[in-house]
Formats: C-alpha cells, sequence, structure tokens
C-alpha cells in the first residue's frame, strides 16, 4: 500500500517488512490527526504499525466497525449516499479481499476507513469471510484481484443500476465510461491517490470523474474547475452535478458548524497545502 506523502510500505504475516521513501515532505491530514511534522519512511512504518494494531490491517483480525475517519473523504462520501439512497451499491478495494461489491454503508466505511492507495493485496479467508456476513461480495476470492471494471460489470449482472466506483488507477476511468454507456447504467465515477499524476494524464483522465481528491497532486490543483469543493487543504472537487449532489449530501450528516458560500474555485490557502505539491 502507498501511504503517508506516498511511501510505498510492503506488510507480510501482519508485520512491515519493507517501506519505500516518501515523495512529500508534509501533509495537513496526518500533521492535524498523528502530530507528524514530516513525512519520512520511519514515520510512515509507524502509522502502518498502528492500523495494522488498531484495526487489523492485512491481519485476519480486520475490523469492519471504524468510523469517520475525514469529514470527506471518500469511504466516508460514499457511505452518506448509500444511507441517503443515492447509491445502490459500491465498488471498492479491500486489502486481503481486493475488489468487493457491497450496499452497506458500514461496511463500506469501514473498509475504506484509513484506507492509502491499495497497490496489491493476497486474499485473507477471515477478511473475505466478515465482508461477505456483512452483505458484500468479493469479485475473486482466490487471487483477491483487484479489477475495478470487472466489479462494475458484476455489480450489473446483480442487477444494480446507480453505482459508485472508486479508482486509483485513472487509465480504467476511460473503460468504466464505456460499461456506463453499453450497460446503461447511472456511474459515479472518485478518482483517489493522485498525488504525482502527470499533467498529461490529468488533461485527458481527469473529465471522466465526478469526483476527485486534490491529494498532493499539483496538476489537479492547477487544471481542476469543481462545481463545488470541500475542504481547502487536502480538498475534494466535485466535477460534475451527479458528484456535488454527494458532497452536499454528505454535508448534511457533518456534526461541525460549516461555512456555505459562492466564489471562484478552488480554494487553496498555500500554507495549508500538502508540500511539495508533485
Amino acid at each position: 500500500m502507498e501511504l503517508f506523502g506516498k511511501t510505498r510500505v510492503m506488510v507480510k504475516k501482519g508485520k512491515v517488512v519493507e517501506v519505500g521513501e516518501p515523495v512529500a515532505e508534509w501533509c495537513p491530514v496526518f500533521s492535524k490527526t498523528s502530530g507528524v511534522s514530516k513525512l519520512t519512511s520511519h514515520e510512515a512504518k509507524k502509522n502502518m504499525e498502528y492500523r495494522i494494531r488498531e484495526l487489523g490491517m492485512f491481519t485476519p483480525q480486520r475490523r469492519f466497525d471504524h468510523g469517520v475517519f475525514v469529514n470527506f473523504g471518500a469511504s466516508e462520501i460514499l457511505m452518506t449516499a448509500l444511507r441517503r439512497g443515492l447509491l445502490d451499491t459500491t465498488v471498492t478495494v479491500c486489502y486481503g479481499a481486493g475488489t468487493v461489491i457491497s450496499g452497506d454503508p458500514e461496511l463500506v466505511q469501514g473498509m475504506g476507513a484509513l484506507m492509502s492507495g491499495l497497490i496489491e493485496t493476497e486474499p485473507i479467508p477471515e477478511v473475505i469471510a466478515g465482508i461477505e456476513a456483512r452483505g458484500g461480495t468479493v469479485l475473486d476470492k482466490k487471487k483477491a484481484r483487484i479489477d475495478q471494471a470487472c466489479g462494475l460489470i458484476k455489480a450489473c449482472e446483480m442487477g444494480y443500476r446507480n453505482i459508485a466506483v472508486s479508482l486509483v488507477d485513472l487509465q480504467d476511468a476511460v473503460r468504466l465510461r464505456a460499461i456506463e454507456k453499453e450497460r446503461g447504467i447511472n456511474l459515479i465515477l472518485i478518482g483517489a491517490h493522485l498525488t504525482g499524476i502527470k499533467n498529461e494524464e490529468a488533461e485527458a483522465l481527469i473529465g471522466a470523474f465526478d469526483i476527485v481528491t486534490g491529494c498532493a497532486s499539483r496538476t489537479v490543483r492547477d487544471i481542476v474547475l469543481p462545481v463545488i469543493q470541500m475542504g481547502t487543504s487536502v480538498p475534494m472537487f466535485a466535477m460534475t452535478q451527479k458528484g456535488k449532489e454527494l458532497l452536499c449530501e454528505r454535508a448534511k450528516e457533518v456534526d461541525s458548524p460549516l461555512l456555505v458560500n459562492t466564489m471562484k474555485l478552488p480554494v487553496l490557502p498555500e500554507h495549508k497545502q500538502p508540500k511539495p505539491l508533485l
């Protein structure tokens, strides 16, 4: 998994066995939630060990009862959309299971809480059983394959029409939009883990998404023209009216006071942005 400034971390049998170097140096989210003033491989390892210890990440003891982590994270937005009937189901990912189809709000949030960019995983029978016990469908129980396009097709075959899919591989967006057209469904695409995306990729692909995260991407901040923005440090941008509706519904469930105003977007106070932007 990539976390903490896109540091690649490998876990085997519940132990961190390999840690790369972060590409960013400071993240406002982890500065606030974890008190980390500089992103390093050592801090990434500590954070991964915290996730293993507290949530059972990458272990058979995986918990699915974690509540809200950030007000406008991808899993939190999907959780609210399912609760309020804007979606029939979602196609997301979970380590130990790969691609998962689920319409249960708590399961979607439980799988997505503290989840960063999952690159590869292997099947963990206990995790798969936990997902299935909560009504989720694992696309590939033998290999825990991550394949969001096949997950979307499976969701369509199960009879769902209003479906949201989260992606970290933006190249999949074009294929998913083709499936939407072929199947005559209503698809919401959320693009996450965009740190380091190149300008030509972003310009070509960002228009395919309904919601994108700012992450530590300078490119996204430079070219995005959102219809609504949630947050200013690691912002969530709605690019379409459908995305706007999901973010507005999520806002209704946020306990903290909110300021709603009209202005030119994006709004990006320099002192709040991750450093460096990539």
